[in-house]
């Protein structure tokens, strides 16, 4: 099922969807606290990761309550719902669906009930590449009970050691699960959250006065009034409870942190690493004036996710910074869908140039990504109408040529513009006068972390988690396709995908 109409800021062109964010996890142990707000103000903070879909579950010690439903977090919940969730213990998710289908019955947290008359409940952000082993595994524990997603197999599986308790059941599964994954989930009495041994998708532990919070940002701990502690590690587990906060390994770190985060999805005011996301994205912007300078009169982003790297692209050029384009800020989900004379309209539902400021000007127009192409080409359209002379595009991440198996749902692998075209056809293709993607260096080196540290599949094809047989064979015919475009002359013809 397609995602539908809950676009994200990247996504302009509703026939363009751009890279689209895995899920938000948050979790709180707090008593004294009500909880369930805590949870609904955390997951209001990470809606940016998924908006298809959320819920909160919550317990007071006797059991535990989940409430789940498609839609944003304001539309799932109110204040007479939230006041009917009592407890001490809760967590939340905000879902995006990469794996399983966009229905009620794979909202999260996933509900489990253990053979010893506990309940589990589980929250996931990622994607799972051994889905089909675990999904088998969790068939003959509970035939038939599973949804379509991979929580559904992995909150199974940590429900079926009848003789083990939560923590111990988890340290037995977790070393067998392969893949991205920031877990927390919960029994009536414990908060627990992992995350994967390379730390794929991000996780920080904060500090309440009277309690501790999870998330998979910190500006989910910012709302909610907590302090941040550190980054849950990769190959961790930790456990929270009235006997305080423990951890344990269940695999040894090999971090490999999600690059893409740095570009576009996390929030601005994220943290990953000790690096902050916001000035990352400047960073990138200065690298892209170094890489790709241009004589220009004007700098202007694509709001709102071209805009840190383009005041980094302004200021190491020295050619003034301004907004070109006047995001409509009420446009979000709508049930409403165009006729084909509207959609021919497209994008000028959500952006509108300035026509004052763009007339009779150069522009550089600065995004962080191209994957379809509808967007960008809309958008130079627009600005040449609008009396622009020239239009140069710059994009503050290389070109993104490799689906991603790790919890980013791209557009389809055929749909792929930089899997087809070498950059002057892309350019051409959009109708820029010139087209510039940073570096793949360029971009480690605004995160200040090593290479060797990040995950750069989707740019450079290198996958640091093993993909079962299925994958492979997808990756194999892509890099074969790749091979004989190489070889074969280039056009900017219509592509698959492309209106």
């Amino acid at each position: 099922m397609r995602r539908g109409d809950g676009l994200l800021t990247h996504d302009l062109d509703p026939q363009d969807q751009g890279p689209q964010d895995a899920c938000g996890v948050f979790g709180v142990w707090a008593p004294g606290e009500e909880v369930a707000k805590l949870s609904y103000f955390g997951l209001y903070a990470l809606q940016h990761r998924g908006q298809e879909a959320a819920g909160i579950a919550v317990s007071d010690g006797t059991g535990v309550t989940v409430y789940k439903d498609v839609g944003l977090v304001s539309q799932v919940f109110d204040e007479s719902t939230l006041g009917s969730l009592h407890g001490y213990l809760a967590i939340g998710h905000a879902r995006y669906s990469t794996s399983g289908d966009s229905t009620w019955e794979n909202a999260q947290p996933t509900l489990r009930s253990t053979t010893a008359g506990t309940t589990i409940a589980l929250a996931h952000n990622g994607n799972l590449v051994n889905k089909a082993e675990l999904a088998a595994q969790a068939a003959e524990i509970s035939p038939g009970e599973l949804g379509t997603s991979d929580t559904g197999s992995l909150a199974t599986l940590l429900a079926g050691f009848p003789d083990l308790s939560v923590e111990a059941a988890a340290m037995k599964v977790l070393p067998t699960v392969k893949g991205a994954f920031s877990l927390v989930f919960m029994d009536e009495n414990t908060l627990y959250a992992a995350r994967d041994p390379q730390g794929v998708r991000p996780l920080v532990l904060g500090r309440l006065e009277r309690g501790w919070v999870v998330a998979s940002e910190k500006s989910a701990l910012d709302i909610v009034g907590a302090s941040v502690v550190r980054e849950i590690e990769p190959g961790e587990l930790i456990a929270i409870d009235e006997a305080g906060l423990r951890s344990e390994r269940f695999a040894a770190p090999d971090p490999k942190g999600c690059i893409f985060e740095y570009v576009y999805l996390a929030r601005p005011d994220a943290t990953i690493s000790g690096r902050n996301v916001y000035a990352t994205r400047v960073e990138i912007g200065r690298q892209l004036a170094r890489e790709f300078p241009v004589e220009a009169d004007l700098v202007i982003p694509t709001p709102e996710s071209g805009t840190p790297a383009a005041i980094g692209y302004a200021q190491e050029s020295g050619i003034p910074y301004g907004i070109g384009l006047v995001k409509n800020a009420y446009v979000g989900r709508t049930f409403i869908q165009p006729s084909q004379t509207l959609r021919q309209l497209g994008i000028r539902l959500k952006l509108n140039p300035l026509r004052d400021i763009v007339r009779g000007k150069r522009l550089v127009v600065v995004d962080d990504s191209i994957v379809r192409g509808n967007t960008q080409r809309a958008i130079v359209r627009m600005l040449r109408e609008a009396g622009a002379l020239e239009v140069h595009v710059r994009i503050s991440s290389p070109p993104v040529k490799w689906p991603c198996f790790y919890g980013i749902d791209f557009a389809t692998r055929a749909e792929l513009l930089a899997n087809g075209l070498d950059n002057d056809g892309i350019r051409r293709s959009i109708g820029a006068d010139s087209l510039g993607y940073v570096s793949i260096d360029g971009l480690v080196a605004a995160t200040e972390q090593p290479k060797n540290r990040l995950c750069r599949a989707c740019f450079d094809g290198e996958y640091p988690i093993e993909l079962p047989q299925d994958n492979l064979l997808g990756k194999h015919l892509l890099e074969t396709l790749s091979k004989r475009r190489e070889d074969a002359p280039l056009t900017a013809g219509p592509h698959k995908g492309e209106s």
